[in-house]
């Protein structure tokens, strides 16, 4: 087997109250435990191998997550926190309805293109825990089941902005364009498949043509948003 990599802890992310030196160094630590899931997904992450790769002893990484599983779990929390950071919240400037859900899914689309050498901790999380339950799988399901509620709420909205037509199903809408996410990924990743982002994109045109109304908004560029002050790791 080859040697795990070699990461070193961050200096955590700047904004905020200073945090104690204790949260430093479990934030620190957090950093470098997502870059190690994202290279052996959750399941390699182990107190062992966090240890290793951030030359630290097993005890001082205990002491801060207390067992393997916590240690999942926070890493998990950590790429939702992030998530929202990317996408989410710098979607919300974006006007209610259509352009909102446009945001939404262009911004999901820039974070899987970035991910594809990495890859993506809810798919891959999905594939590893989805059979078998437990705290680890409820968390990372918890964590996508949150942001889906997030897309639906943005279709449903849309449809009341008089964007989509109302006998839209936003379940629907949703399992489609998440279906447009996991080819993405698939292709672009597994494949190396070259335009797979533009596929992407025009496959998300042409399933917003398929519920639009008449008084649906045109796209727009992103606007440009100042990102927040990153939240202590909780």
């Amino acid at each position: 087997m080859s040697a795990l990599p070699s990461i070193s802890p961050k200096t955590p992310r700047e904004g905020g109250r200073s945090l104690h030196k204790g949260q430093q160094t479990k934030a620190a630590i957090l950093d470098a435990a997502l870059a190690l899931a994202s290279q052996v997904g959750l399941e390699g992450l182990s107190i062992g191998a966090l240890a290793e790769v951030t030359r630290m002893s097993k005890s001082g990484v205990f002491a801060h997550f207390g067992s393997r599983e916590e240690l999942q779990i926070s890493v998990i929390r950590e790429y939702h926190n992030r998530f929202e950071e990317e996408i989410f919240f710098p979607s919300l400037s974006e006007p209610r309805g259509l352009p909102r859900l446009r945001a939404f899914f262009e911004r999901w689309v820039r974070r899987v293109s970035v991910e594809i050498d990495s890859g993506c901790i809810y798919i891959s999380g999905a594939v590893e825990f989805d059979d078998r339950p437990g705290p680890v799988r409820d968390a990372l399901a918890d964590m996508v089941l949150t942001w889906h509620k997030a897309l639906g709420r943005a279709i449903a909205i849309s449809v009341q902005e008089g964007h989509l037509r109302e006998d839209t199903d936003p379940q629907q809408m949703l399992f489609e364009i998440h279906g447009l996410i996991l080819a993405l990924h698939h292709d672009a990743r597994f494949l190396r498949s070259p335009g797979a982002l533009d596929r992407a994109r025009r496959g998300f045109d042409f399933i917003v043509s398929h519920y639009a109304t008449d008084q649906a908004p045109k796209p727009t560029p992103l606007k440009s948003v100042r990102k927040p002050a990153s939240k202590p790791s909780r």
